[in-house]
């Protein structure tokens, strides 16, 4: 016991940056104060933050500046993610991201727009060559924006190792942001750890500031043997009203350190893993991002967890004492605050048999009926499911309505849906088909692929409910300008399409018989005015089509 509890001591009283980063290499890419919108390790959908989102006062088009010296080492435009992005690849083993951005300075513009009119695809992913646009620290790069998935002007800024492509947190590096403000935790959430977290429903309790102690007045009482903890929890820095996240977490029961939570380094082949680092059943069911100081069996985000407690974090209660557990919580400022709590097991554990299907974390797990099956390989699911099957009649679909469980249940790995039709699907329809996903809010749809069998497939990643149903609609296209319009006075011209089923999964734009470059933008398409647009009268034809081939174009003139 003496050994745990001088490694604890040990371990709390680590400099919170105990990972050694320059601290005075790069410069800030914008020559404002830096006030966030968002940091390193926040919990967004499907993923970990990967930067820091920089503020840029509502504005758009302010210059951005390369943070280091190195290369334009690739470009990569797509209609959602980061929008526009450069990354810059330094000598010192890290590259650096700039995201969301409008446009960049005029000679990688060039080279963009060029490679776009070659490949005749306004979305590309360029890598470039070290001698083709070298940079030096400070040396202007690009305009800020509002591109991909952004929802307001601002900068995503990463910096990730160049060698492992993981993202690192750029708070680590030095750089001059104001922060006095420690986390603010709001609520606790105490599980049954004997019990999937998938199987229950967590007590969730209020936190109270005690002094520069958060905590329970009274003991939690706990029908485990094994109990778990979550906290709800924001970071805040001075000038900015954004919520954040911390950067560490320590975890103790009876003063002896059971482990650390360490968010930094985590890469995009892992970042869907934040599904298992935070409650996803209670986040589905009322928003809450309950963040677990616990491992589930089959998050595999194995380094950002430091244990010494030999189940994970999850905390052996069962000899009926009252036990005091109590997280720290430090952001990358060490600014630090105490999550204080007492538990103890009733004697009686709550565990529920399951009376359905088991599926098991780290195991494949498969589930058949006569008209419809999948298959999860054994990452996709992070804690055991009692899985529930439901079947319905749906008079407007082409199957029947398949219930696979609840949307609230993450899976992390891509599986296939199969179904068979309940409705006879001619040959000629067969690429008509779409299945179509629902998660008791909204729907979404793919087209679906005939196999053998007389099945119809298409990958998803969640749980919910299924059904086949014909698509033979094109996408509606509607310009956002008067047909015949003089236009000499614009910058762009802008069409929106929208798919009912699907979406559009191709798009062009023909000007006077040649193609033009459109980008995409959620779902407006637009044409910015250039050399390849004289002034006069034009014919132009936009043409989308959706998953299921289906077309629509849409001729338009215009004066310019």
């Amino acid at each position: 016991m003496k050994r745990y509890v001088l490694f604890g001591l040990l371990f709390s009283g680590l400099v919170v940056n105990a990972q050694q980063y320059p601290t005075d290499y790069f410069r800030s890419p914008l020559n404002i104060p830096l006030y966030l919108a968002g940091n390193f390790g926040e919990c967004r959908p499907n993923h970990f933050h990967s930067g820091i989102d920089i503020k840029t006062n509502g504005q758009e088009n302010l210059p951005v500046y390369a943070a280091a010296d190195g290369y334009v080492s690739r470009i990569k435009m797509e209609p959602g993610g980061f929008g526009h992005g450069i990354y810059v690849t330094h000598p010192n083993g890290y590259t650096t991201l700039y995201a969301h951005l409008n446009n960049f300075i005029p000679q990688l513009q060039q080279y963009v727009k060029a490679e776009q009119y070659k490949k005749q695809n306004w979305e590309v992913d360029l890598q470039i060559s070290p001698d083709q646009f070298p940079v030096k620290k400070g040396q202007q790069i690009a305009w800020s924006g509002n591109t991909g998935a952004s929802t307001a002007p601002h900068l995503h800024f990463e910096i990730r190792n160049t060698k492992s492509e993981h993202p690192l947190n750029p708070l680590l590096f030095g750089f001059d942001v104001k922060d006095n403000i420690a986390p603010i935790p709001l609520t606790v959430g105490v599980y049954n750890m004997n019990e999937s977290i998938y199987e229950q429903t967590p007590k969730v309790i209020g936190l109270k500031k005690k002094g520069e102690t958060y905590t329970i007045t009274d003991t939690v009482m706990v029908n485990s043997s094994l109990a778990g903890i979550s906290v709800n929890i924001n970071d805040f820095m001075n000038g900015s009203n954004n919520s954040l996240n911390y950067y560490t977490a320590d975890i103790f029961m009876d003063s002896v350190l059971q482990g650390r939570i360490t968010l930094d380094d985590i890469g995009y082949d892992e970042t869907r893993y934040m599904h298992a680092f935070i409650d996803y059943k209670t986040k589905k069911l009322s928003g809450n991002w309950m963040q677990n100081m616990f491992q589930l069996p089959n998050n595999r985000l194995d380094h950002i967890y430091s244990w010494s407690n030999p189940n994970n974090g999850k905390l052996d209660i069962a000899d009926r004492q009252v036990h005091r557990v109590h997280i720290l919580f430090a952001d990358a400022f060490n600014n630090k605050t105490t999550v204080s709590l007492y538990l103890k097991y009733t004697g009686i554990d709550s565990t529920s048999p399951c009376n359905a299907t088991l599926f098991k974390a780290n195991e494949a797990n498969h589930y058949k009926h006569p008209n419809v099956h999948i298959e999860l390989d054994d990452k996709a699911l992070y804690d055991d499911v009692c899985f529930q099957f439901d079947n319905n009649t749906d008079v407007s679909a082409y199957s029947e309505k398949f219930s696979l469980d609840k949307s609230y249940i993450p899976v992390h790995t891509s599986f296939k849906v199969n179904i068979k039709p309940n409705r006879s699907v001619g040959f000629d329809s067969r690429d008509k088909i779409a299945m179509v996903y629902n998660d008791g809010k909204e729907e979404t749809g793919k087209a679906a692929k005939y196999e053998d069998g007389g099945f119809y497939t298409a990958s998803f990643r969640n749980f919910g409910d299924y059904r086949l149903v014909m698509d033979t609609e094109p996408p509606v296209i509607k310009s956002l300008q008067k047909n015949g319009a003089n236009l000499a006075k614009a910058q762009r011209i802008t069409f929106k399409a929208t798919d009912a089923v699907t979406s559009v999964k191709k798009f062009s734009g023909v000007l006077d018989g040649k193609w033009i470059c459109f980008e995409q933008h959620g779902d407006l398409f637009f044409y910015t005015f250039d050399e390849h647009c004289s002034k006069g009268k034009h014919t132009l034809v936009f043409t989308a089509t959706d998953e299921n081939n289906n077309k629509q174009a849409l001729n338009y003139t215009f004066i310019r």
